[in-house]
């Protein structure tokens, strides 16, 4: 319900604080497809927080946090 409440008014940018995190696994992977097709289709930037690394393959973009700074800023590495 708050992904819907979220997207419903086109916004250029999606801010998600662990969209998964209470999620099952075949969930998780639905909404993060949701997700990366409102990126895709509509240009939507997606800002996500996560603890779960396996949501990191579909991001573009990976920034890691330390201790209140920047500890890494890279693209993820691709499955084949």
């Amino acid at each position: 319900v708050a992904i819907a409440r979220a997207i419903v008014g086109r916004p250029a940018v999606l801010m998600a604080d662990e969209p998964t995190g209470n999620l099952d696994t075949a969930r998780s992977r639905e909404i993060m497809e949701l997700v990366t097709r409102f990126n895709q289709d509509d240009g939507v930037t997606i800002v996500m927080v996560t603890h779960e690394a396996d949501m990191a393959q579909y991001a573009r973009r990976l920034i890691h946090f330390r201790d209140g700074r920047i500890a890494s800023d890279a693209a993820p590495p691709r499955s084949a």
